[in-house]
């Protein structure tokens, strides 16, 4: 059946810098594994714990598991449809012009890049954030009484992150995110031990798995705990790393999915179970800080959980990198001329002063904005669930017509009705945490406020 015509803002142009430039088509299969780990493998599976204390053992483990299944198959399916509209002479190499292509809809286009800038500059908040609190970790068990402040290390994270941020194209940190990769397993193995060690040492604090006690309050935990799984699960640049392969496309990304997702069942796994079962409804929104509580001595050897914070710290410079593409994308669709070459003066100049501009912007409100556990559990719920778990069948829906009895059809509408209905739960749940935990927060605070 003949595609209806498709608005020239959707398509991808000749002159588009940003797809020539940042989005370029050199890659392999595996590299979009790189590429796909760094962004959902991150250490905010080091919140794992803390999700699983508003769900318990049996709801925690079905949740992660189901969460696992839900996002694989709806990454699947969005390399389908891509592939399904590049054989048909619709490459889309952008999720709001694949969104848009497919429902026909203009404001498809501005809701999907709205939540994307939304979720990219969070992350790239985020990284920057965590880093700094890296160092200050660092900083602060050789000088405990030392007089730089959380905010000192932001400022050094953002001139490392302003340095990265020059390389030109998402295809040129295909080295960084192999080995961010290997960081990822790095760091989860030392954490997986320490929380063994602690677990089995006299000094490990009593372990308690009880939920909360009102009803209620069990199940607006339980809500938001799984808008933090969603988070943690969330990757809404697949489009974006797909356009990254070298053509023909077909059958890489699934490729690289699976090595993205034997890396997620390894860590993931082993970092939830072994981090609960440690500290049960006592854990910390980062696992090593329940590792290292400020009232008491480390709960294993301090050099290796110093190990551990050096590979968080590394990787969190790649997974800043990695969100930062779409921004890049946006910038330089705008700025860059295609004509001239990428390290021409031209080009170069612009890309020097804008893409440090948006990285000293992320790094002032990190500093400003030193909260992280409530705040991660709401971007799961307004903008990851809506991303991954509900446009990913709507599109395979519209692009491929399975017939309405079939078990696909089924299958895809039973999600968007289940995680539609969990997103909504969780945006209130999570919502509702933050404002309740609003007087805890202090602008330019020294700490991470969980």
């Amino acid at each position: 059946m003949a595609q209806p015509p498709q608005p020239e803002h959707f398509l991808t142009s000749e002159a588009d810098a940003g797809a020539a430039f940042v989005l370029e088509s050199k890659g392999k299969w595996w590299h979009a594994g790189f590429h796909l780990t760094t962004a959902i493998v991150g250490p905010t599976i080091l919140s794992l714990p803390y999700a699983f204390k508003g769900l318990g053992w049996g709801l925690g483990f079905t949740s992660l598991t189901v969460m696992g299944m839900v996002t694989f198959y709806a990454y699947y399916l969005m390399s389908k449809v891509l592939e399904h509209c590049e054989k048909d002479g619709r490459r889309h190499i952008r999720f709001r012009e694949l969104a848009a292509d497919v429902l026909g809809s203009g404001s498809m286009f501005y809701f999907v890049i709205t939540i994307q800038a939304a979720i990219n500059t969070g992350i790239g908040i985020g990284t920057i954030l965590l880093s700094g609190e890296c160092l200050k970790i660092m900083y602060s068990s050789l000088s405990a009484h030392g007089p730089m402040k959380l905010y000192h290390f932001i400022a050094i994270v953002t001139v490392v992150m302003i340095a990265l941020s020059q390389l030109p194209t998402f295809h040129s940190l295909r080295h960084l995110n192999m080995a961010s990769l290997l960081l990822s397993l790095g760091y989860t193995f030392i954490v997986v031990g320490a929380c063994i060690h602690s677990g089995l040492s006299k000094i490990s604090p009593p372990k308690d798995y009880s939920l909360e006690s009102s009803e209620k309050a069990r199940i607006l935990s339980a809500f938001n705990s799984i808008s933090i799984l969603a988070a943690i699960y969330g990757n809404g640049i697949l489009p974006e790393i797909h356009a990254t392969l070298a053509p023909p496309a077909t059958g890489k990304m699934v490729k690289g999915l699976i090595m993205c997702y034997s890396v997620i069942f390894v860590t993931f796994y082993s970092a939830s179970f072994s981090g609960y079962w440690a500290f049960g409804s006592k854990s910390n929104s980062n696992i090593l800080k329940s590792l290292m509580p400020d009232d008491g001595p480390a709960l294993a050897p301090e050099w290796l959980l110093g190990l551990a914070v050096v590979f968080v710290l590394l990787q969190l410079l790649a997974i800043g990198q990695v969100y930062s593409q779409v921004a890049y994308d946006i910038i330089e669709k705008q700025s860059a001329d295609v004509n001239q070459g990428i390290f021409s003066k031209r080009n170069f100049v612009p890309r020097l002063v804008l893409r440090s501009l948006y990285m000293i912007f992320c790094g002032f409100m990190a500093s400003m904005l030193p909260f992280f556990g409530d705040i991660n559990a709401v971007v799961g719920a307004i903008g990851f669930i809506p991303l991954d778990f509900v446009l990913p069948m709507l599109l395979y829906n519209m692009s491929f017509k399975p017939p309405k009895s079939s078990p696909t059809y089924l299958i895809n509408m039973a999600i968007i009705v289940i995680f539609t209905s969990a997103g909504l739960m969780g945006t209130y749940s999570s919502v509702r945490k933050l404002i309740l935990d609003a007087n805890h927060f202090k602008l330019f605070s020294d700490d991470v406020t969980d």
